[in-house]
């Protein structure tokens, strides 16, 4: 790349004279640095290293020193947007389709094998961008704009909510699924019932792309997440115990998943456990906590079945001194 058009499309202030005037590669790890890449300083410690191996650039978004002025000292306002500007003008040369989905679609979708000219994008940016930056022409990206900005593309594209591919469910528990899709079979698929409609929506946007996919077996995704414990709360195989704790960090799905443990165990215990922050219309035994360390606390003091425990995940049953405080039922 020209250094006149890296200038323009970071909105970069050149802060000396070089005597270069275009980059190989951009890279982030000074490690990987050879000569003629341009250097992306997220650590200013780095910079040293990048310019001993051989970088024709360095862009930084902090106070630096120029240490050697043959090479282009570029001033940004803030790295990550920097990137993204470039991955941005990057993706319109190649006319690349973005379609936008929710969190649960995108990490079913990391489990799907699919062709090269589909991709699946998550992480932070520089991740996105090293997944991005020598993409295929026409490839077709999903993302989750809850985790990577949409600022990244211009051709963006919803999923279909009105189709859904059909999917045969024959045997399930609430942590498991046998189905029939495409005239396969999937037996004992580690995915709740509560995930097909979010699976249909994704086959049937490779069914209408003609996409060429693999569903392998499925693992758990991180959420609707469940742990079976004892009475002890120390955790067991799945499956093993009749107590189980079900974690789930995505505040928007937590009543459809209430909803869902009632139709599909009317006979258990359920209990829920929220912040105090968050309200949900549900008529359930919920309990509230202000602190994390609560939560074993309210766990030990009620019977259950079920408990859906929101806003923290299975790191919780680490900690042995639960926080002792006024519990309160809503």
């Amino acid at each position: 790349m020209r250094l006149e058009n890296l200038l323009a499309l970071t909105h970069g202030v050149l802060i000396n004279e070089p005597c270069v005037s275009s980059f190989e590669n951009t890279v982030f790890d000074a490690n990987r640095v050879k000569r003629g890449d341009l250097f992306f300083a997220y650590k200013q410690e780095d910079i040293e290293v990048a310019v001993n191996n051989g970088a024709y650039g360095i862009v930084f978004d902090k106070s630096t020193r120029v240490s050697d002025s043959e090479i282009a000292w570029i001033k940004v306002d803030e790295l990550d947007e920097a990137i993204k500007r470039l991955l941005r003008f990057k993706l319109i040369e190649k006319e690349v389709v973005a379609y936008e989905c929710n969190e649960v679609v995108l990490k079913l979708a990391l489990q799907v094998i699919t062709q090269n000219n589909f991709l699946v994008i998550h992480g932070d940016m520089r991740s996105v961008f090293k997944s991005l930056w020598q993409v295929q022409e026409r490839t077709t990206i999903l993302f989750c704009p809850t985790l990577n900005s949409r600022d990244i593309f211009t051709n963006i594209r919803s999923l279909s909510k009105n189709t859904r591919a059909s999917i045969e469910i024959m045997e399930q528990t609430l942590f498991e699924t046998s189905f029939i899709y495409d005239n396969v079979f999937y037996e004992r698929q580690l995915i709740s019932p509560f995930f097909i409609p979010y699976l249909e929506e994704l086959l049937h946007l490779f069914k209408s792309l003609k996409v060429d996919f693999r569903l392998r077996k499925f693992t758990p995704i991180d959420h609707f997440q469940a742990v079976f414990t004892n009475k002890n709360f120390e955790i067991k195989e799945f499956g093993t115990s009749d107590k189980v704790l079900i974690f789930e960090q995505n505040t928007s799905i937590i009543e459809s998943e209430v909803k869902f443990l009632h139709f599909n165990a009317p006979w258990a215990k359920i209990i829920i456990i929220i912040p105090n922050s968050l309200d949900i219309s549900q008529d359930e035994t919920i309990f509230k906590y202000k602190h994390q360390n609560e939560i074993l606390g309210i766990l030990k003091q009620n019977s259950f079945h079920f408990a859906l425990i929101v806003g923290v995940d299975k790191s919780i049953l680490e900690k042995k001194t639960p926080y002792h405080t006024q519990l309160t039922l809503f």
